[in-house]
């Protein structure tokens, strides 16, 4: 998995990389049981603090995306990751801001299923 991370923006690299991370594992790129790097190798590949990704990978832990396994390192968690209502909520706001900015509905629909298509290719 490639990890793209912009130092200059005004998001924090620790979201970043929970955001790379999610997206990874719902497009497919990242499999359950499949062991990620660790915080040393992710740290020196991209070139940022240890405790910026280990903050990362704590936050995906907090929300079940990652499991730590004492001989395996940390690992992708089993799908269906369990959902919140932080996360419906998230959802709402997103939508209802993606609404404002695209207010023709059947646009904003095929923007959504062109995104939804690219999770989990090859999964019925």
């Amino acid at each position: 998995m490639i990890l793209e991370i912009n130092p200059h923006s005004d998001e924090p690299i620790y979201l970043q990389l929970r955001k790379q991370i999610i997206i990874g594992i719902a497009k497919g790129d990242l499999n359950p049981a499949e062991q990620l790097p660790t915080v040393r190798q992710i740290a020196d590949e991209i070139g940022i603090n240890t405790m910026t990704v280990s903050k990362g990978y704590q936050q995906l832990r907090e929300e079940g995306y990652l499991l730590t396994d004492r001989r395996k390192g940390t690992i992708v968690a089993p799908l269906p990751v369990p959902s919140s209502k932080t996360n419906e909520e998230n959802l709402t706001l997103l939508l209802a801001e993606l609404y404002l900015a695209e207010p023709d509905e059947e646009k904003l629909r095929d923007k959504i299923q062109t995104i939804l298509s690219s999770f989990r290719k090859g999964e019925n």
